[in-house]
């Protein structure tokens, strides 16, 4: 429904235009804000998601061999005492 008053006409239209300028100005922000983000963490040092997990298996079957020599060490001891 549209009004013959062009004074409300002359105001949707500037509410238009400026809910406009204002998501782009938003995602503006945004797109400033994640480069500054990338730019600051690009310094950094990190591993990928594969690296961390095979790093992460072979420390777990590093503790397991410790677990098994330091049992055999143990026993090994125990035999000597005797």
């Amino acid at each position: 429904m549209q009004s013959d008053n062009p004074m409300v006409s002359d105001f949707v239209k500037l509410m238009n235009s400026a809910a406009g300028t204002f998501a782009g100005m938003t995602r503006e922000a945004r797109d400033a804000a994640r480069e500054r983000v990338k730019g600051a963490m690009g310094g950094f040092d990190f591993v990928s998601r594969e690296e961390f997990d095979a790093v992460k298996t072979m420390a777990a079957k590093a503790r397991e061999e410790n677990e098994k020599l330091a049992a055999r060490v143990a026993a090994l001891e125990a035999k000597l005492t005797k």
